[in-house]
């Protein structure tokens, strides 16, 4: 499962993204990852000044939705990072590194990666090409998101960014790891607590109560 979170970042926040893009150095994208070669992008320096004000931003976003937090379970989020694409870049088809040392807003720490997130940063007709693919299946599902949208998705889904024909594509990514590792039981989790939301006050009191209760010793259960 993946989730299309709407409107992540307010739209001054992808405003101050956008300005720190233009004013922070982008060095060569495979130096996070130099083993694979289809990797061809630009990425944040991460001893530049404005590196982590652009961090801070979008885990500020993630540390305050009650959607994202409910979909993830999250328990370490990797720093997101500032990724450009320029005509011709692109990254091919990969899933991501299963256990990665990454930066945080503490600093480096060792992070599972159960999920992955790309934030859309500018309007998606202002470049041709650079969606983002998800392959489920044998179907690929391509993404160009808004502004300010973010999709969290499970790391070991195959997935790609296709070249970019004209314009730039700026998007913050990042990883997580969630509280709930397996994905079938982190999903259903989410599952029950949509429909106890939903449906909830046109219960029985007493069987919300059970409900609530089945989700509660679930995630007792499943959390890690």
């Amino acid at each position: 499962m993946f989730f299309e979170h709407k409107e992540l970042l307010t739209q001054p926040e992808v405003a101050r993204l956008v300005a720190l893009s233009q004013k922070l150095r982008f060095v060569e994208g495979r130096l996070s990852n130099p083993a694979n070669i289809t990797k061809n992008n630009l990425q944040a320096d991460l001893g530049d000044p404005g590196y982590a004000e652009s961090a801070q931003i979008v885990m500020a976003a993630m540390e305050r939705s009650r959607a994202f937090r409910d979909f993830a379970r999250p328990r370490k989020i990797a720093a997101p990072l500032l990724s450009r694409y320029e005509p011709g870049m692109k990254y091919g088809a990969h899933a991501d590194t299963a256990l990665m040392e990454v930066q945080t807003t503490r600093g480096p720490v060792a992070l599972r990666s159960d999920l992955s997130c790309t934030v859309f940063l500018n309007d998606p007709h202002s470049y041709d090409g650079g969606e983002l693919v998800l392959h489920v299946g044998t179907r690929p599902l391509p993404i160009k998101g808004f502004p300010g949208d973010a999709f969290i998705y499970p790391s070991t889904l195959l997935h790609e960014v296709r070249p970019v024909k004209s314009g730039a594509r700026l998007v913050s990514i990042t990883f997580i790891e969630s509280q709930i590792p397996d994905e079938r039981n982190r999903n259903t989790i989410y599952e029950l607590s949509e429909v106890l939301a939903l449906e909830g006050l046109k219960m029985d009191w007493s069987s919300r109560v059970r409900m609530e209760v089945v989700i509660q010793n679930l995630i007792r259960d499943w959390t890690r």
